[in-house]
């Protein structure tokens, strides 16, 4: 039977494509509001704090604007009294009702802020607190994993990011071929269910990415702890190489994601030959030729440059999530303890 987390990874080639469309038009309008501000700020929690991390990314890359994540606790916990006045705050959340967030965004307003909203419903409370809202088009989720609405926002943060950008049309060329892309990954599943018998052997499971497609690899480590209920660590490689990496072995299975060009892939093939010699099953999403060839187990990904590929790359990723989970006798429609939204403790 065809769980309904499988069908939501099916529809988000045509999610991403609608809220492209939808969004591009607001790019003079977020030009506008980010005018006169010297810094970008994310706020957000769970998968979709995983989109932001790819939002700071190309912000700082492609925008060449300084950027960052900020920790919702500042504003909800300890009230800090900080001059926002110079700061564009971008407030994410997938139904817009997360109080922690929504708090967030009406403290960064109080000092000073502009306000953007990124939310799957364009009513929500977080939608009308905002300044600007970008309001995806996934259609309503009914898995508790979050994909078609983690990867809508990745589509929203590449149009935040070229609205800032001197040429808002650079990436639209590539942009454009992310919908097909995903088709293809999705209806090929190479390596995925490879990849999920190996996972399902496995004592212990890492996840290393870096750059662009670092968002990617915690995203992955997410979902493979919240629907099948292990523990992951998601690392940056190159926090992976400053010590966790001494304590891998025979016992650790360890996805390394990577896009087919860019400046970080050579020293994640390098982590994967390293991963290998330590006896870890490395099995490698996306990458180059050279990439696959480090991994025991190669699981394509997209034909996209880096600057586009996280919105597709997360895609084999979530089929092996959705693989293994059936493997291990789980539900990955309702994971155990998990609700579509998750409201922290009481500031």
């Amino acid at each position: 039977m065809t769980t309904q987390m499988a069908r939501e990874i099916a529809e988000q080639p045509d999610a991403v494509a609608r809220t492209l469309d939808g969004l591009r038009p607001l790019r003079g309008e977020l030009h506008r509001l980010a005018e006169g501000t010297r810094q970008i700020l994310f706020v957000a929690r769970g998968s979709s704090d995983n989109a932001c991390v790819y939002g700071r990314y190309l912000v700082e890359t492609h925008a060449h604007r300084m950027a960052g994540l900020a920790a919702p606790s500042v504003a909800t916990h300890y009230h800090a009294e900080v001059d926002l006045t110079d700061a564009l705050v971008v407030c994410v959340s997938q139904s817009g009702e997360t109080r922690e967030i929504v708090e967030t965004q009406e403290w960064a307003a109080g000092r000073g802020a502009r306000t953007v909203a990124v939310t799957n419903d364009g009513e929500s409370s977080l939608a009308r607190g905002a300044d600007l809202t970008l309001a995806t088009d996934a259609g309503r989720e009914y898995a508790v994993p979050a994909t078609k609405t983690y990867t809508t926002q990745l589509a929203a943060m590449a149009v935040l990011a070229t609205a800032l950008a001197p040429d808002p049309t650079s990436l639209d060329a590539d942009l454009a071929r992310v919908p097909e892309q995903m088709s293809a990954l999705v209806e090929r599943r190479e390596g995925v269910d490879a990849a999920a018998a190996q996972l399902a052997k496995s004592a212990e499971t890492l996840v290393s990415g870096r750059g662009l497609l670092f968002g990617t690899a915690l995203e992955v480590a997410l979902k493979l702890e919240e629907t099948c209920l292990r523990p992951v660590r998601g690392l940056s490689y190159a926090d992976l190489r400053h010590g966790p990496i001494a304590v891998v072995d025979a016992d650790v299975a360890a996805i390394v994601v990577a896009a087919k060009d860019g400046p970080v892939v050579g020293g994640l093939t390098e982590v994967a030959t390293d991963l290998g010699r330590r006896g870890a099953t490395t099995i490698g999403i996306g990458g180059d030729a050279a990439f696959g060839a480090a991994c025991a187990l190669s699981v394509p990904g997209p034909d996209l440059p880096e600057m586009v590929a996280p919105l597709a790359a997360v895609v084999p990723g979530q089929l092996m999530v959705e693989s293994l989970a059936r493997r291990l006798g789980l539900d990955p429609d309702a994971p155990r303890g998990l609700s579509k939204v998750t409201q922290t403790d009481a500031g």
